[in-house]
């Protein structure tokens, strides 16, 4: 492959993580409004809205590599975006709560099939010494996606609600790019993957990448809520700060390759340890240092924390990462999306403190994921 086709299939390749992670918050800036629509409905199927897409994330992640084994990667990846884009604009049709939920799921759908693909192609048809910096490239325009999505949607929302899920048209640009750029080569079988015990090979990750998303999801999910509770920071500063945390996440995506020479094998502690001193300035000193700092630090860590952890994964796995470690790295992700809020839910009273215990947790499992050789 030739440098100027190896750069549009990177391009092509990236494309899909602008798309991935926020996928199910990405019409958050407008649930208030959407709320007031369905006023009469059941406030939990409102807020499933944004959490149902994590659940099935998760359970589509779950069958991918039999997925894999059946079609060839640019027939997953369109039928993949098919499903965002159809499914993420089509909620916003329906005045019945349970059709929206559904397309809603069908937006899951559609990311489960993506999210591997996103890092694994990248595993797939770049060398092990280009992937740290596509990993970290990766992180960043996850990050990128976030604010992008964020934006548009909150500007959409302004026009209506059922305009918001219009976001979900990014997608096309993805499409239009895997049709002409992406080979439709079969993944499912590359690099001789084992058959059985994939979970046992690549449990450390997994629990990693969970212990990982639950501590930084906790920031999304109570941040607006807890700074209001304290009076100091007007409410529109609060959407500016949360809008930095993202654009500091992408600047530690791009980071990353720089953080990992620096630190070797010592960088798999630079995210958990931001993460902990990260939410003790929010409970502990608060205010407006303790929010920007500790946004900093969190969204930094977080920027960081995905790329090491994949593709340290990816080298382990080789060419086979998107059919063995992928999936599982990808369903933990989501998962951990999903019961955040019901975790915190429970625990509701200090937010903080559960995310500083699981980024201690996340500290000391950290010993155990070594780079690969």
């Amino acid at each position: 492959m030739n440098t100027k086709a190896s750069k549009k299939l990177m391009v092509t390749i990236l494309s899909l993580s602008l798309l991935t992670v926020m996928a199910g918050a990405a019409v958050a800036p407008a649930l208030n409004v959407i709320k007031e629509y369905f006023a009469d409905t059941n406030q939990t199927l409102v807020q499933m809205i944004i959490s149902i897409p994590a659940l099935f994330i998760a359970l589509t992640s779950f069958v991918f590599p039999k997925l894999s084994q059946k079609f060839k990667a640019k027939e997953l990846v369109l039928a993949g975006l098919i499903l965002y884009v159809v499914g993420g604009c089509a909620a916003g049709l329906f005045s019945n709560i349970y059709l929206v939920l559904v397309f809603r799921a069908l937006v899951g759908v559609g990311v489960g099939i993506i999210m591997p693909l996103s890092t694994g192609l990248l595993s797939f048809y770049f060398k092990p010494e280009e992937q740290d910096k596509l990993m970290g490239y990766s992180s960043a325009m996850n990050q990128m996606g976030g604010v992008v999505a964020t934006l548009i949607s909150g500007m959409l929302a302004s026009i209506s609600w059922r305009a918001s899920f219009l976001v979900y048209l990014m997608g096309l640009i993805s499409i239009v790019l895997c049709l002409i750029f992406l080979p439709n080569d079969k993944i499912g079988g590359a690099g001789n993957e084992k058959k059985q015990g994939v979970f046992k090979e690549y449990y450390v990750f997994v629990v990693a990448i969970f212990l990982l998303m639950f501590t930084f999801f906790v920031y999304p999910t109570v941040f607006a809520i807890e700074t209001a509770k304290e009076g100091v920071i007007p409410q529109h500063y609060i959407a500016i700060i949360m809008a930095g945390m993202d654009l500091i996440a992408f600047v530690g995506g791009l980071s990353f390759v720089h953080i990992k020479k620096a630190f070797g094998e010592k960088a798999r502690f630079v995210a958990p340890v931001l993460f902990f001193v990260g939410y003790v300035l929010l409970f502990a000193l608060g205010g407006w240092i303790g929010a920007i700092v500790g946004s900093v630090l969190i969204g930094f860590a977080n920027g960081v924390g995905i790329p090491y952890i994949i593709s340290t994964a990816s080298q382990k796995a080789g060419k086979a990462a998107a059919t063995t470690v992928m999936p599982l790295i990808s369903m933990a992700m989501y998962f951990a999306q999903f019961v955040t809020p019901m975790v915190l839910s429970v625990v509701g009273q200090v937010p903080y403190a559960v995310a500083g215990v699981t980024a201690i947790l996340f500290v000391l499992w950290s010993v155990k994921v070594k780079l690969s050789k």
